[in-house]
């Protein structure tokens, strides 16, 4: 009997972190003792850690959170949401280009929150094999390797396991580098260069990185490699780390430290861009363009600028196909 390509062959799941399914508190307590419960996030006992999360944190962070994804929600639902749904179909038409007779079937899903990972699954139940790509270039066991273990998990749910190829990362890629450094001067060309550029990466505990975690390693590789393809001088960017979390040291410098101190070094235009961040969401809509926007202004800054991160951009869409066309290109 023949079988539909379409259906038993190869298949995408893309992952990105998470996002509130709406804009209010109810939702946000919802995604965020998801997300907060997650041990590749918060390393603490479990019994204290719940009594915490519980008792205080939920309580005083879920309306916080609330009123801070209200200031950046979209007609469509939360950016991060609505730009990894762009980028998934973009992509999906994408490796459907090249003359194939059939598409290759392409779903997204959230690590918290929905579309979950074992909903994701359902759309692609019957594909022989799956390229997984998180959309975290730099690697980190608090996003990547989160995301592996809610994929094993959800796996354990279905009757008939596939082949996976799952790509763990990508900041070294030489196509990702080239959309990052192509955006960048695509917005130069047209906006004019700033003083300084600020490359800021989401933030980590030193503990980590003391335990092996290579993202600190990788972020500060994606910087040098796009400053030195900008051919920037050295005193003119430097890497910082945002969204810091709890009383733990984290990564340094933080990003509104750093905004700050460029400000009172009479920095007159500043540019600011989240390579770390595939898709735009509440880090860097809200706490980098607004935020951090205001905190330059307020220490005497000038011009703030928030570069946006690749989305659905055509040179995110096209790193992605080629990275996913070598992986399936590999496959039996």
């Amino acid at each position: 009997m023949e079988t539909d390509p379409a259906e038993d062959g190869p298949g995408v799941l893309l992952v990105n972190l998470g996002t509130p399914d709406a804009p209010t508190t109810r939702a946000l307590r919802r995604y965020l003792r998801e997300f907060l419960t997650d041990p590749r996030v918060i390393g603490l006992p479990r019994t204290a850690w719940r009594i915490l999360l519980e008792s205080l944190i939920l309580p005083l962070r879920s309306p916080r959170s609330a009123r801070r994804y209200q200031s950046i929600w979209l007609d469509r639902g939360s950016p991060l949401l609505v730009h990894s749904e762009d980028l998934r179909g973009k992509l999906a038409q994408r490796l459907h280009a090249g003359g194939r007779d059939h598409p290759r079937p392409v779903a997204l899903a959230m690590r918290y929150g929905s579309p979950s990972i074992a909903k994701a699954l359902k759309k692609l139940h019957r594909c022989r094999s799956l390229v997984v790509v998180p959309l975290y270039p730099q690697y980190s066991a608090a996003t990547t390797a989160s995301a592996f273990d809610g994929l094993a998990r959800a796996l354990t749910k279905i009757p008939r396991i596939p082949e996976i190829r799952f790509i763990s990362g990508y900041s070294g890629e030489a196509v990702y580098l080239d959309a990052v450094t192509q955006t960048i001067r695509r917005i130069w060309g047209s906006q004019g260069e700033p003083d300084f550029l600020l490359f800021s990466f989401h933030g980590l505990p030193l503990e980590s990185v003391r335990r092996g975690d290579p993202y600190y390693f990788q972020c500060l590789a994606t910087a040098e490699t796009v400053a030195t393809r900008l051919a920037l001088d050295p005193n003119r960017w430097s890497v910082s780390f945002q969204s810091r979390f709890g009383r733990a040291q984290w990564l340094p410098p933080y990003t509104v430290d750093r905004v700050r101190e460029l400000a009172g070094l009479g920095t007159r235009s500043l540019d600011v861009i989240c390579p770390g961040f595939a898709c735009d969401c509440l880090e860097t809509l809200e706490e980098i363009a607004i935020e951090n926007a205001q905190a330059f202004r307020e220490a005497g800054g000038g011009h703030f600028r928030y570069l946006p991160a690749l989305n659905a951009d055509t040179e995110h869409v096209e790193a992605l196909a080629a990275l996913i066309e070598r992986e399936l290109s590999a496959q039996p």
